[in-house]
Parts: structure tokens; C-alpha cells; sequence
């Protein structure tokens, strides 16, 4: 007769989980999650849930995740506000329909059942589409639902980050515009997760970039980062929109056309941007951080033609098909030789021994602090 094995969210959860099966036991887990029955701001509604993870399947593996990171798309979905979002159901054994915070992290597999191939224990794997649900300590999933990672080529952060931003950038750089070495390109949002990333891909295309950041104590210090990454130049919010300031742009392109822009903010600041924009160029606009409109002069449409356009990473992975895997193979290039390092961020840390009270705790401080910069939730 078989037993059965339960370990409760409430014991000892070792950093490296086996699951080890005979033909008289079994090792079941239990999963912790935070959840949200209902939308509201993140601190407010979401809550640590206790559930029995399901016996692995045939074609699924068993993953303890590692590390997920707070993006401004996950709180929109938790406040119900953004366009693609998780339905809110009972699967996981809620008294309410519920849903799990969180798009992007990295897992672990576990375990591997027995008709999945190219998997093996170890193995570092993020969710092949979004709204998983990456909030949570341990999850079971269909193998054609996960992407694997070669873990020696990427820091735990890196892996954990790499399916949005980064990509963004890549896709923003090569999908629009057939940019050649010594071609330009501007942005706004410079010292932003995918700023800093354009920064880098743009530098190892060869391509010049003129970045815009908000003026501060400590700009210089700014500038000097951006320009060690690889930006060619780095300019104010205030520069930008001054007309006078445009001559000494033109005097750094020395006549070449500036083809593609990134905007991330919106309002007078893209306006200003794309009046830099040559003849045919593209403007993407990818994010809205002033929460004013994106407003382009008649005559820039007329006379110019610019090809203005929204960009969403998540629409892609179905208007173009394999751009996902395509794209975080070309950023693990990248990250691999060193064109693209470590971004600045917060890691905060949860132990899987701790108590519900801790593991919500530790989000919440995340979610507080993800206004002051990138936060991402270790899980040890």
C-alpha cells in the first residue's frame, strides 16, 4: 500500500526540492501563491493562498521558481486596467475565482514526467507566453509551456528579466527599421530597464543613440553610466525640447538621418522627439510614464511621413510568429559575451521556510519600493 507524503506550506522547504518516487512513496507539495479575487491596487487585495500541487503528469514538470520581478504591467493587471490579463478562476482550490500575480520570472525544474523530452532536473525554464502567474513558490506545468535557459550563460537575475525588457529593446531595434552600423537612433526613458538595454544592443549593431533622461542631482553620474554602457550621447528632458539645442544635435549626426525613435513617456517630451526624426523614420511608442497623450505635429505626418506606431512586446508573440524564442536567444547572445550586463535593481528576499505573513510582507515592500526602481522577489 503506498503512502503519502504532505509537506505543509508551514515546514521546511530545502532551497533544492526532490520529489522522489518508488512504488510505495510518493512526495506531494504543497504551493503558496499571492492571489487576488478581485482587482484593486496590489496592496491592497493581494493574499497569500495554500494549495496541493497536482501529481505530475506525463508531458509536465515540477518547478520551484527562483526569482520574479515586479513590472508596471504586473500591477496594471492586478488593478484590472491592463489589456492582456489572467482570468480569474478556481483552479487552484479558492473559495473565489482568483488569479496569480505576475508575468516573468525563472523556475527550476524539479521534476520531470516521464514523456517530456529535453528536460532535466536543474534546469532553469520561464513561461513560453504570458499570464502565468509567476508570483508563487512552487507551480506544474505542461513542458510545451516553458522555454529553457542555459543557466551557465545568465545570472539569476538576468534569466528572471529576460523575456520583457530586453526583448522589447532587441525587437524595437531590428523589427522596424533595417538599421545599419552608424545609423542613429533616439529615445526617451533612457536610464529605463529598456533604455538601458537599447543602449547596449544598439552599441553592438554599431548603431549611434542620443538619450533622454530627466534632469537631477546626480546627472553627470547618470550620464557617465549611460555612457559607459554604450550610449553615444545622453541629453535633458529640458534639452530635448529646446529648439535651440537642436543645432548641436545636428552637428553630432553631421547630417545623418536619425531613422528610428523609442518613446516611453508621452506628452511635450515625444513631441520634441520625434521633431528630431528624419524623413520616413519610425517612432514606437512602447510606454506613457508622463500619463499624457502622444501628440505629433501635422506637419511631421505630412511632411516628414513618420511612421508612427504603438509597440507591445505580448502582442507580438502572436502577430509575429517565434519572435519570443527568437529574440530571448539573440539577448542571451548577447548577455552571454557581456553586450549586455546586469541592470541596476532590488532583490528582496524570501525564505520558503518563512511564514505566509513574510512571503506577503516581502511583496508588499516590493511593491512600495518598485516606484524607486527595479524590485525582484528572490525565493531561497
Amino acid at each position: 500500500m503506498s503512502s503519502l507524503l504532505l509537506l505543509q506550506s508551514n515546514m521546511l522547504f530545502p532551497k533544492v526540492l526532490t520529489r522522489a518516487f518508488s512504488s510505495t512513496t510518493m512526495v506531494q507539495l504543497r504551493a503558496r501563491a499571492l492571489i487576488y479575487t478581485q482587482y484593486g491596487e496590489p496592496i491592497d487585495v493581494l493574499k497569500v493562498h495554500s494549495y496541493e500541487l497536482p501529481q505530475v503528469g506525463t508531458n509536465q514538470l515540477l518547478l520551484q521558481h527562483l526569482a520574479a520581478p515586479i513590472n508596471p504591467s504586473d500591477i496594471n493587471q492586478v488593478q484590472g486596467v491592463y489589456p492582456s490579463k489572467p482570468p480569474l478562476t478556481t483552479d487552484l482550490g479558492t473559495d473565489e475565482p482568483a488569479a496569480v500575480g505576475g508575468n516573468e520570472g525563472v523556475f527550476q525544474v524539479l521534476e520531470v514526467g516521464s514523456g517530456v523530452e529535453g528536460y532535466s532536473k536543474g534546469d532553469w525554464v520561464i513561461p513560453a507566453d504570458v499570464n502565468y502567474g509567476t508570483w508563487r513558490t512552487h507551480s506544474v506545468a505542461d513542458s510545451s509551456k516553458m522555454l529553457k535557459l542555459p543557466k551557465e550563460k545568465l545570472s539569476l537575475n538576468q534569466a528572471a528579466t529576460i523575456a520583457v525588457n530586453p526583448c522589447s529593446a532587441y525587437q524595437m531595434l531590428n523589427y522596424y527599421e533595417s538599421l545599419k552600423p552608424g545609423d542613429w537612433f533616439i529615445q526617451n526613458a533612457g536610464n529605463s530597464q529598456v533604455g538601458r538595454a537599447a543602449i547596449q544592443i544598439g552599441k553592438k549593431m554599431g548603431l549611434n543613440s542620443i538619450s533622454i533622461v530627466r534632469n537631477r542631482d546626480n546627472l553627470q553620474e547618470l550620464v557617465d553610466e549611460l555612457t559607459e554602457l554604450g550610449a553615444t550621447h545622453v541629453i535633458t528632458e529640458e534639452q530635448n525640447e529646446s529648439r535651440e539645442f537642436g543645432a548641436t544635435i545636428k552637428s553630432w549626426t553631421k547630417g545623418s538621418p536619425i531613422k528610428l525613435g523609442l518613446n516611453a513617456v508621452g506628452g511635450s517630451n515625444c513631441t520634441a522627439l520625434a521633431r528630431k526624426l528624419a524623413n520616413d523614420a519610425t517612432l514606437l511608442t512602447y510606454g506613457g510614464m508622463s500619463m499624457k497623450p502622444v501628440i505629433i505635429p501635422t506637419g511631421l505626418l505630412i511632411f516628414k511621413n513618420l511612421n508612427v506606431k504603438g509597440f507591445w512586446v505580448t502582442a507580438n508573440i502572436k502577430r509575429i510568429p517565434n519572435s519570443r524564442q527568437d529574440s530571448i536567444n539573440e539577448v542571451i547572445k548577447l548577455m552571454d559575451t557581456g553586450a549586455i550586463v546586469d541592470t541596476p535593481n532590488s532583490d528582496n528576499f524570501f525564505e520558503l521556510k518563512d511564514s505566509d505573513e513574510s512571503l506577503l510582507k516581502t511583496f508588499q515592500t516590493a511593491l512600495t519600493n518598485s516606484k524607486k526602481g527595479k524590485q525582484i522577489v528572490l525565493f531561497e
